[in-house]
């Protein structure tokens, strides 16, 4: 099995969510994610606190520089993740595609990089 990436894409200045539509969202994501774990596709799952709450790490000239912001100034940031086990492609866009009826956000699937030797 393959493992893949369903991010989760928040776009700034889309408009805000009520309190209610927030909650429907959670309470969806509750039972996709239970559904993913009764498939045996579940891996793992998160959500990510906002872009401007994130740190950036890299080494240059010998040194860790650390800096506060995301690393990409842009419009679109990843809002969480789930890692999945899926027997292909196909089979991964039908999971995103019950990701993002859930979340009501768009989804991203990529998959991992085969190990050598896998």
């Amino acid at each position: 099995m393959t493992q893949y990436l369903l991010s989760v894409h928040m776009v700034e200045g889309s408009p805000q969510r009520s309190l209610e539509e927030m909650q429907s969202a959670y309470e969806r994501v509750d039972r996709f994610n239970a559904e993913l774990q009764d498939s045996g596709a579940w891996v793992f799952a998160g959500g990510l606190t906002p872009p401007e709450l994130a740190s950036v790490v890299r080494a240059k000239g010998g040194k860790v520089l650390r800096t506060d912001g995301p690393f990409v100034e842009g419009k679109e940031h990843i809002g969480g993740v789930w890692v999945i086990e899926a027997d292909g492609l196909a089979s991964a866009l039908d999971w995103a595609g019950k990701a993002t009826e859930a979340c009501g956000e768009p989804v991203e699937v990529r998959s991992f990089q085969e190990l050598p030797g896998d």
